[in-house]
């Protein structure tokens, strides 16, 4: 009896399988009818998340950021720069978003993602427009000297919502940041200091004499939603995005300030309802984020 019945259910779990892959819609759609997702969620809750930060120790700013199994480094590293004319007291972000192929079956290697240079579009206009970061934080010398803030995001794992891990591994990396200190050369340029160089190498005083936090003007975070018939899910996994094509993303800062929401395409129209549920649905996800990454902040202080 007992292995007619394990039989059974290997078959049973056999069938489910080949329905899945057969019909995956008609999978989830029967999922929809009862309000539950495949993963055993509710529509409208996201998966479980982690911020871990200092996760690249040469870099001068970063954090790991996970979303159920969607994984993003991200990793900022500071180089002095001449500033240009029109922003003679501004320094600058550089942003680049990288999908290797261990990321995902469907990036190959040396045929770059598709989507990776749509997610950096989306980082920095986000960044950007938001004011998250005060440029004339980064400026030295005004005309002279200023801060380029490379920031890299790499992909290590695409289970779906790769903005939202982008955007949370990114803004997380610039909360550890420390900006290096530097000092002016023999030649008279503005060089960073090393932590082991003495105050015999130096041939001036430190302009800026100790490592220093970046100032955050806000902080951001993002939830993306499938809109499919008459239902809202929220933190679709990939095989969820690949079945239901109507994605909406909407980024809020700290105060729940809307900052943008991209909407690229899909059968479905976003109707105002649905879009204010949308952004309902990311009020509430920024409490657990912001809640997460004070969590990781406070844990990196301890330590």
């Amino acid at each position: 009896m007992g292995s007619s019945g394990a039989s059974g259910n290997l078959e049973g779990e056999m069938e489910v399988d080949a329905f899945r892959r057969l019909f995956p819609l008609r999978f989830h759609e029967r999922h929809l009818l009862e309000s539950i997702r495949p993963d055993a969620r509710p529509l409208e809750r996201a998966r479980e998340s982690t911020v871990a930060l200092g996760a690249v120790a040469s870099a001068d700013g970063s954090a790991m950021a996970k979303i159920g199994h969607t994984t993003m480094l991200a990793a900022i590293k500071m180089e002095v720069m001449t500033p240009s004319s029109e922003s003679p007291d501004e320094g600058c972000v550089a942003i680049d978003f990288h999908m290797p192929p261990i990321c995902s079956p469907f990036v190959r290697p040396g045929r770059p993602a598709e989507v990776a240079p749509v997610i950096a579009k989306q980082l920095s206009d986000a960044i950007t427009s938001s004011g998250m970061i005060n440029l004339k934080e980064l400026s030295l010398t005004t005309g002279k000297a200023a801060w380029m803030a490379y920031l890299d995001v790499y992909c290590l794992d695409a289970d779906g919502a790769l903005f939202d891990a982008a955007l949370l591994s990114a803004v997380a990396a610039f909360s550890h940041l420390q900006i290096p200190a530097v000092s002016i050369n023999e030649d008279g340029r503005v060089v960073t200091m090393s932590r082991e160089d003495g105050d015999g190498k130096l041939a001036n005083d430190p302009v800026i004499k100790e490592r220093r936090k970046l100032t955050l003007n806000c902080i951001l975070f993002s939830l993306t939603c499938i809109l499919h018939k008459k239902y809202i899910l929220a933190d679709p996994t990939a095989e969820e995005e690949s079945v239901m094509e109507t994605h909406v993303t909407v980024v809020l800062d700290s105060s729940s300030r809307l900052v943008s929401l991209y909407k690229p395409g899909g059968p479905v129209l976003a109707y105002a309802s649905a879009v204010q549920d949308c952004i309902a649905l990311t009020r509430h996800r920024v409490k657990e984020l912001q809640k997460i990454l004070n969590e990781a902040i406070s844990d990196m202080e301890v330590d």
